[in-house]
């Protein structure tokens, strides 16, 4: 299974409103950069990915997980070059994991989220994954 990292602004999108939107999830819309609708044509069901507040708090506060393929975005008015996944909320960060702290850790050098700030939706390496579940105090992540 991959991981992602999703970033949403908490004046649009919250973390609070990803999680009343419950089992159903809601579709991760507004997506108007290539490569970030490339990763998420390439998701599959059950793909854990971080939920980041962006803009606001920098800081990783949940888990979600992909729970509808790739599907044409709905708020694309008629354009079929954009995409969409649906996801929903697993389960909160206990301690979330700020920006600041990692760009402080060199095991996150290379993290999408720390070379390409701007990219709203990135891969995540099973390595990067762990470790920031592990900081945020995780002991068991969901896979």
């Amino acid at each position: 299974m991959a991981h992602w990292l999703y970033k949403s602004e908490p004046a649009s999108w919250s973390w609070e409103q990803q999680k009343a939107a419950g089992e159903k999830g809601t579709e991760w819309t507004g997506v108007r950069n290539y490569l970030a609708r490339n990763n998420m044509r390439a998701m599959q069901l059950g793909d854990k990915g971080f939920f980041y507040h962006s803009n606001e708090g920098l800081e990783i506060v949940g888990i979600v997980e992909v729970c509808a393929l790739s599907h044409p975005d709905s708020t694309a008015k008629g354009d079929g070059r954009w995409d969409c996944v649906d996801i929903r909320a697993v389960c909160d960060i206990p301690k979330p994991v700020s920006l600041k702290d990692l760009k402080a850790n060199e095991r996150f050098a290379k993290m999408s989220l720390v070379t390409s700030m701007r990219l709203s939706v990135q891969p995540v390496t099973d390595d990067e994954y762990l470790e920031i579940c592990r900081l945020g105090g995780l002991d068991n992540p969901p896979r």
